[in-house]
């Protein structure tokens, strides 16, 4: 298993749309929105199997989500997490006085963490509260 270092997009998809309405301290919400969608040819060099819990790190933190095969492609170099409270962990607070940060274009690292937990919204969010990374 290796690490391997990609561009990050987000975006608002129909799955976290619809797991938001029914709530989002819901586990459907966690099963729509803590994914990393990628590449085929991204699992590969990373050496891991769909489904696999990877680290996502960034400059601004960095979050566990379960790595999908990309629904959109190809796009290899490329990496998918919808808008929400996993995105919200590696992305800029920063908006350029748009009132949006920036979603796109994020440079990223992928690691294996097979071990490791994806978070509930509700512990994630209290993990920004209380300083954690």
């Amino acid at each position: 298993m290796s690490e391997i270092t990609i561009n990050l997009i987000s975006g608002r998809t129909i799955q976290q749309g619809v797991s938001m309405e029914g709530g989002k301290e819901k586990d459907k919400y966690r099963l729509a929105c803590g994914i990393i969608e990628i590449d085929e040819s991204d699992f590969k060099r990373l050496g891991v199997m769909k489904n696999t819990n990877v680290k996502v790190t960034s400059d601004f933190g960095s979050v566990v989500v379960k790595a999908i095969p990309a629904t959109q492609g190809p796009h290899p170099g490329v990496a998918f997490i919808p808008m929400g409270p996993w995105a919200n962990k590696v992305t800029s607070t920063e908006t350029y006085s748009t009132g949006m940060p920036t979603f796109k274009g994020v440079p990223i690292t992928i690691e294996p963490a097979p071990t490791e937990k994806v978070m509930s919204s509700v512990d994630l969010v209290r993990s920004y509260c209380f300083g954690d990374n």
